[in-house]
């Protein structure tokens, strides 16, 4: 399908017409050898609640973005590479169904498809372009993942000190190492996870001892880190560790913060209802 696809008008005017609908907000799809194998929406489950997304299956990369306008109009453009990408089918249950989790060193997120047909054609398409794309640059499978966010309405307490029930004023907060949710006080230490970003991230009590321990005896066995603090504190890989429940580090991504186009979509049930299909996949 690839290389039949490949170099071919009708390809180049369906990556032009995906460039088109992101406008200039989006970064340029259209490269040699690089051909567009897929389309649709699926949910993804994102932070607050599970949300439309379009998506677009390319050889190489897998685009997926806001919908402001069904085919003219998408916003928040995230491209994944395709090597870096690890697929995992996730079991059904009466609330959820056809659901998997795309699985990235810097991003995890669970997403769901209209029907059982689509969820097994996006798997497979998927993980035929990894293969093929681990095939071509020589690399291994990916095996570090990052942590799925567990969804805010999961929990009403904090999930590591049990104690502190959420409300109104009494934040929730992620912790980026496990994806667990926490409270502000649990929460109140940053640590360097150079995969997931350049600058120290909100982890959980829990998640910084392992860390800081971890971090002691990579420096123990080297002789000494770059941080040069004494034994026990890992200075370089600290942030500001005193955060109240004010912060606004804990957005799911760009995709929350945008908002506008989300609400005129109905309910996961009344959007998948029609019976039609909302995945396409090129020959």
């Amino acid at each position: 399908m690839v290389d039949y696809l490949a170099n071919t008008e009708i390809n180049s005017q369906r990556i032009a017409a995906v460039e088109s609908c992101f406008g200039a907000s989006g970064q340029p799809l259209a490269l040699p050898g690089r051909v567009l194998l897929g389309e649709g929406v699926l949910t993804k489950e994102c932070r607050k609640k599970a949300k439309p997304r379009i998506f677009f299956l390319f050889n190489d990369i897998l685009v997926y973005g806001s919908i402001v306008l069904s085919k003219r109009k998408y916003r928040g453009q995230h491209i994944i590479p395709l090597e870096e990408v690890t697929l995992e089918p996730l079991p059904e249950t009466l609330q959820a169904k056809n659901r998997w989790m795309i699985k990235t060193a810097k991003k995890s997120f669970v997403v769901s498809a209209a029907s059982t047909t689509e969820r097994q054609e996006w798997i497979s398409h998927i993980e035929e372009c990894v293969r093929r794309q681990l095939l071509a640059t020589g690399r291994p499978p990916s095996t570090e993942h990052a942590a799925p966010w567990i969804p805010d309405k999961a929990t009403d307490i904090c999930m590591r000190c049990t104690q502190t029930r959420f409300s109104a004023l009494t934040r929730r907060h992620h912790c980026r190492k496990c994806g667990f949710v926490v409270c502000a006080e649990c929460s109140r230490e940053r640590f360097l996870l150079p995969r997931l970003s350049p600058k120290p991230l909100r982890v959980c009590s829990l998640c910084y001892r392992e860390l800081a321990a971890q971090k002691r005896e990579e420096e123990e066995e080297g002789g000494g880190g770059p941080g040069g603090g004494a034994p026990g504190q890992p200075r370089a890989y600290l942030g500001g560790a005193e955060c109240g429940a004010s912060s606004g580090d804990d957005e799911d991504s760009d995709e929350d913060k945008e908002g506008g186009g989300d609400g005129d979509w109905p309910s996961r049930v009344e959007f998948y209802a029609s019976g039609v299909s909302w995945s396409a996949f090129h020959s």
